[in-house]
C-alpha cells in the first residue's frame, strides 16, 4: 500500500503495441495507492481499509496488453473513490454542508454506504473519523473520476473506429459467497444486466472458459453489473459490456490480502480467456449498419 500519488498517476492505460481486437479490459477496484490525507481521515487500520479492494485483479488481467488489448487500471483505491458508481452518487450524512439537489442521494448503493465516496468498507466498517466537505468530493470526482471515464470512453471509441464494435470486460473480484457446506457457492459471477448489455455469444463464451476449468459459474446473481456495465453496454450500437466477478478465495487469502497457491493457476486461466476473447467472431457483434466495418 502506498500513501501518495507523487510518483505515479491515479490511473493508467496500458496499451498494446498493436491493437489486435476490439476488447477493452477495465480494473477499477484494484487500486492500492492511498493518499496520505485520506489515511489521516480514516479510523481504520491499514489492513481494514483495504477490505474493499479487488486486490490483484489488475495483475490477473495484466497480460491483456501483451496479447493485443488495452487495460485500464486504477491506482486509486475503491475506499477513496468508486469509479463503478454514478459520478455524484453521494450520502448527504457524510458531508458538512448540504449537497446539491441534482446529486443522487437516495440510491440503494448510497443507503448501503457504498456511493461514489463510500461511507463503509467490507463488514460495514465506517471509514471516516470526520465529515467531509463538498470540496473533497469535487476534488476526487472532477479530478480523477471524470478523467478515468473519459479514458475508458476513449478506449471504447478507438475500438469502434477500428473494428466497428467494442467489448468492455469489467474485471472484479468478490468475497467468497458462503452457502450451506459451500454447496452451490459460485466461483464466478457474470453480469450482463439480465441479457441487456452484451451479446449472448460473449457471455456464453466466457462462461465456457471458466466452466471448462471446473469452476461454478452463475449469471447476474448476486452481481448483475454495476455502473460501467449498464452505462457502456449498448449492444444495439455495437458496444458490449460484461462484468466478471471472481471469488477471491481462488487466488488469495481474504484476511491477510496475500496471494495463495491458486494465483498462478487462475492467471493462466485468465490468459486463456483473454486469448479466446481476442479470437472471437466480431461480425455478429456489430450494430445494424456497422457489419461491413467489422468484417
Amino acid at each position: 500500500m502506498r500513501s501518495d500519488y507523487s510518483d505515479r498517476p491515479a490511473f493508467e492505460t496500458v496499451r498494446p503495441r498493436r491493437l489486435s481486437a476490439p476488447v477493452v479490459f477495465n480494473s477499477a477496484h484494484s487500486g492500492r495507492v492511498y493518499p496520505e490525507r485520506f489515511l489521516a481521515m480514516t479510523r481504520l487500520d491499514h489492513l481494514s481499509i483495504r477490505q474493499s479492494e479487488d486486490a490483484f485483479v489488475d495483475e490477473l488481467f495484466s497480460r491483456a496488453p501483451r496479447l493485443g488489448a488495452p487495460l485500464l487500471r486504477a491506482h486509486f483505491p475503491r475506499a477513496y473513490l468508486d469509479a463503478n458508481r454514478e459520478p455524484w452518487e453521494l450520502d448527504p450524512e457524510m458531508f458538512e454542508e448540504p449537497l446539491p439537489e441534482r446529486f443522487n442521494t437516495t440510491s440503494p448503493r448510497v443507503a448501503a454506504g457504498l456511493g461514489t465516496l463510500a461511507r463503509v468498507v467490507a463488514e460495514h466498517k465506517p471509514i471516516y473519523n470526520q465529515r467531509l466537505t463538498l470540496a473533497d468530493a469535487r476534488m476526487r470526482i472532477e479530478g480523477i473520476y471524470m478523467p478515468y471515464h473519459l479514458a475508458l470512453q476513449g478506449l471504447l471509441s478507438d475500438a469502434v473506429t477500428r473494428f466497428g464494435v467494442a467489448v468492455l470486460i469489467d474485471c472484479h473480484s468478490m468475497p467468497r459467497i458462503a452457502r450451506s457446506g459451500d454447496r452451490g457457492a459460485p466461483d464466478v459471477v457474470l453480469g450482463d444486466r439480465y441479457g441487456t448489455t452484451c451479446s449472448p455469444y460473449i457471455i456464453d463464451l466466457v462462461e465456457t472458459i471458466f466452466a471448462s476449468a471446473g469452476l461454478r459459474v452463475v449469471r447476474n446473481r448476486p452481481y448483475a453489473g454495476g455502473y460501467c456495465t449498464r452505462s457502456y453496454g449498448r449492444p444495439q450500437r455495437g458496444v458490449h459490456a460484461l462484468q466478471i466477478e471472481i471469488s477471491r478465495h481462488l487466488y488469495m487469502n481474504e484476511v491477510t490480502l496475500t496471494r495463495n497457491r491458486g494465483f498462478e493457476t487462475l492467471r493462466h486461466l485468465i490468459d486463456r480467456l483473454i486469448l479466446t476473447l481476442m479470437d472471437m467472431d466480431i461480425v455478429s457483434l456489430a450494430a445494424p449498419g456497422q457489419a461491413r466495418a467489422a468484417e
